[in-house]
C-alpha cells in the first residue's frame, strides 16, 4: 500500500512541476490563468496528501477559486480595453482571440457593420 501512495505522491509532485513549467513558458495569458487555477487545485490535493486539510481548503478556496476568478475577470477587462469596448460587452469566446479574426467571423455571419 505504501508503494502505491509513494507513486501517487511522486506523480503529484511531477504534475505540479510540469504545470509550473508550462505556465511560465506559455505566451497566452488565458492559458496561464487556466494553468494557475489547475495548479491551485493540484496543490490543494497535495496538501490533503500531507494531512493538512485546513491548508487544502484555503488553497482551493482562495488560491484556485477566488484568485483564479479575479484573474479571469481582469483578463477579460484587459482584452476589452484593448479592443475599445466596454468590459461588459465582451464575449468569453473573444478572450485571447485575434481582433482581425473576430471581424472576419462577423462578416461570415452577416453582422459586419
Amino acid at each position: 500500500m505504501s508503494d502505491v501512495m509513494l507513486v501517487v505522491d511522486l506523480g503529484l509532485g511531477l504534475v505540479l512541476l510540469g504545470l509550473v513549467a508550462r505556465m511560465l513558458g506559455s505566451a497566452r495569458r488565458f492559458e496561464m490563468v487556466v494553468l494557475y487555477i489547475t495548479f491551485g487545485v493540484t496543490m490543494s490535493l497535495t496538501w490533503v496528501r500531507l494531512h493538512a486539510t485546513d491548508l487544502a481548503l484555503v488553497e482551493a478556496a482562495i488560491g484556485a477559486g477566488l484568485t483564479g476568478a479575479l484573474l479571469l475577470d481582469t483578463l477579460g477587462r484587459l482584452e476589452a480595453g484593448q479592443r475599445g469596448v466596454e468590459p461588459d460587452q465582451i464575449d468569453a469566446d473573444q478572450i485571447d482571440a485575434d481582433p482581425n479574426e473576430a471581424d472576419l467571423n462577423k462578416a461570415d455571419k452577416g453582422d459586419a457593420t
